[in-house]
């Protein structure tokens, strides 16, 4: 399990996250929501150790991850983040094996190769494996992301709003695609998250934000209401629950009136 508690932190006088704390099992996925600036990403980012919490403590399988070197902490975490950097050029094999490196020696091994022209095959992205990544569609971008974290085997994936620049079919494909290998592999893991329907459709438990604190957590069934959107987000919206699933349609700004037309 990964664990974290009470995580405070910020960025120089300014505070973000006001004592967080929440927790996601191996074959389970946790969905992080909230308004923009609530601290979604800050809270990502202090559990991958991009950010040192100010307060707090983060445990893998019992292991707080102060005690963990980074080589270790990266055959625990996969990080895929929201964008490649600027001006990445490689290819998408090559990208995909620079997740080997927390296992690898000086020079790649036999098993990093193979691992990574696995990887490659199982997110089918074999077509593509000698194109530069630079060259690619947001969608292909985001699994070759996937890939690269994947390769790194770990136990726990993170993952910085993976749909935010996807259009519906690479949402699906990609919150298909993370859900399927969670099982397949048995790894946990958690998603910062905008779209409540996807969230509700694919996670297990929901930890909601407001203003660097948790609104409330649980499973999204109970969480996902027109009451809770209302007062996280001030949006009235109808939600409907199909087949296990809720679906979240937001219709106006709380206390507007709708435009006719």
């Amino acid at each position: 399990m990964l664990e974290i508690f009470d995580i405070q932190a910020g960025y120089g006088q300014s505070n973000v996250l006001a004592g967080i704390s929440a927790a996601v099992d191996k074959g389970e996925v946790l969905g992080i929501v909230g308004p923009n600036g609530t601290g979604k990403t800050t809270l990502i980012k202090c559990i991958a150790r991009i950010i040192r919490p100010s307060g707090g403590r983060i445990r893998i399988d019992g292991i707080d991850v102060c005690h963990l070197s980074r080589p270790a902490l990266a055959q625990k975490i996969g990080y895929v983040p929201q964008h490649l950097p600027s001006r990445f050029s490689m290819s998408v094999f090559e990208t995909v094996l620079t997740g080997r490196r927390p296992h690898a020696a000086w020079r790649p091994s036999k098993q990093d190769i193979d691992r990574t022209a696995h990887v490659i095959r199982q997110l089918g992205l074999d077509d593509l494996a000698s194109r530069d990544v630079g060259e690619l569609s947001g969608g292909q971008i985001q699994k070759v992301l996937l890939a690269r974290a994947l390769a790194q085997e770990p136990d726990y994936l993170l993952l910085d709003e993976p749909t935010s620049s996807l259009d519906l079919y690479h949402q699906l494909e990609v919150m298909e695609m993370v859900a399927a290998l969670v099982r397949q592999n048995a790894m946990g893991a958690i998603m910062a998250m905008h779209d409540l329907t996807l969230a509700g459709r694919f996670a297990d438990d929901l930890l909601m934000m407001q203003n660097g604190a948790v609104f409330c957590q649980g499973r999204p069934t109970d969480l996902l209401t027109a009451d809770t959107i209302r007062a996280v987000y001030g949006v009235e919206a109808v939600v409907h629950r199909e087949k296990g699933h809720v679906f979240v349609h937001p219709l106006q700004c709380a206390g507007r009136r709708a435009v006719s037309t």
